[in-house]
């Protein structure tokens, strides 16, 4: 897998993590449920993006940002459930 550049972009209740890849946004988007977790809502990845990646890429940033900041994770998105479920290495963060 290929290195995204990768940004979080927070407001007071939710965000967004985003990439920007040969001129295609893709992005995933969570809501803030308290200070101890994230649901992880919706996640978007043009056609043209498709098999680079780089869903994959937003949602191990999202894994990486939740376990530095010590929170858990509820996947509501299909596209995040199923890349959890698929890394055990990942399981610990689900709520």
């Amino acid at each position: 897998m290929s290195d995204f550049d990768i940004r979080r972009e927070d407001a007071p209740t939710n965000g967004r993590y985003v990439s920007v890849v040969n001129g295609h946004e893709a992005e995933m988007t969570f809501s803030k449920a308290g200070a101890t977790r994230i649901i992880i809502d919706h996640t978007e990845v043009p056609k043209a993006l498709a098999g680079l990646g780089v869903g994959v890429a937003l949602v191990r940033r999202a894994v990486e940002d939740a376990r530095a900041a010590g929170i858990k994770i509820i996947p509501l998105c299909p596209f995040a459930k199923a890349q959890i479920d698929k890394h055990p290495e990942w399981q610990d963060l689900l709520q």
